[in-house]
């Protein structure tokens, strides 16, 4: 096969996996340490954003590394679907087979993202201890670390969001108030973030809320016709250090177009403009995890994308600066 079709091949085998992977369980048995925690083995590459004008950087925003995460197909460090910073250096992500994995980011004299290091993965549970093993179980989607140090996890399939305690003493988790919406079983809860003394939810299909643990407020209605593949739909949310939201959007479009959008959240749930964009030619995947924090005058932004456990797709992770 001649170099284009075989590339446009790939493409299509890359990319079609974007719109979920069925995985009925995790193909790893973990030898957890005194503190719960498996070390796995893996190596990154640095990677750029590929062909010049593929990507479309807004006023103020510029490009501080990458990599993507090199790990056997048996290895846990797969599908990973969201990412927050731990405000250590290091970072914590989350499986959707219900696997979490954390880690430090390796950066360069000039702060540019260079490598993932110290990676470490845990099993998470069931409400009476079990680890979970089932695809249905342990779909996670979102991540949250509240302003009081405790780890959300939302999950779709079975929608729900657990609190599983503090990093440093995660113990069974306890479900905590939800949307009130019987979202479709592949389009749950894909945004999670802290919110003062809540969580802030989206919807992968549309819609927006805030939750305190008496109840969840409606932000931004779902829209009657739920949001297409097609459509730019929110697959990560994380609370901006200037005030306000940052979200990661995917679309995807049979068979080879794939691209994701960063933009801001206000308060009420208007979306700002389009900050970063990623599409073919260029560096792009499945982006479904998003985290900030300010570093000097400016906001650090990381992404990080779901490979599906397929072969053909890759684990991202990407970092920007943006203006405050």
């Amino acid at each position: 096969m001649n170099r284009r079709i075989y590339v446009a091949a790939l493409a299509a085998l890359t990319l079609a996996a974007c719109a979920g992977a069925v995985v009925t369980s995790q193909p790893w048995s973990p030898t957890p340490e005194a503190d719960g925690w498996t070390p796995v083995s893996a190596s990154t590459r640095t990677v750029g954003l590929g062909l010049p004008g593929a990507a479309a950087l807004g006023q103020g925003v510029r490009f501080a590394g990458g990599v993507t995460v090199l790990a056997g197909m048996d290895s846990p460090l797969h599908s990973l679907s969201d990412l927050k910073l731990t405000g250590d250096g290091g970072f914590i992500s989350v499986s959707d087979v219900g696997d979490l994995a954390r880690g430090k980011l390796a950066l360069d004299g000039r702060g540019r993202l260079i490598g993932l290091e110290g990676l470490r993965v845990r099993r998470l549970t069931l409400t009476d201890g079990t680890p979970i093993s089932q695809k249905t179980e342990g779909d996670a989607e979102g991540l949250a670390i509240t302003t009081g140090g405790d780890l959300l996890v939302s999950f779709e399939r079975d929608h729900r969001i657990w609190n599983y305690g503090p990093l440093t003493a995660m113990r069974n988790p306890q479900a905590v108030r939800r949307p009130d919406l019987p979202f479709p079983e592949n389009d749950g809860m894909e945004g999670l973030a802290a919110s003062g003394d809540g969580w802030r939810v989206a919807g992968e299909s549309g819609g927006v809320w805030d939750c305190i643990p008496a109840r969840c407020t409606v932000v931004t209605a779902p829209p009657e016709t739920p949001l297409a593949d097609s459509d730019y739909r929110i697959t990560g949310l994380d609370r901006d250090p200037a005030g306000g939201w940052f979200v990661v959007q995917r679309s995807y479009r049979a068979p080879i177009d794939v691209r994701a959008r960063v933009r801001r959240m206000a308060a009420d749930g208007t979306l700002g403009p389009v900050l970063i964009e990623l599409k073919l030619p260029g560096t792009t995947d499945n982006f479904e995890g998003i985290a900030a924090e300010r570093r000097g005058d400016r906001t650090r932004l990381y992404i990080l994308s779901d490979d599906n456990f397929n072969a053909v797709q890759r684990t991202l992770m990407l970092a920007f600066d943006v203006a405050a």
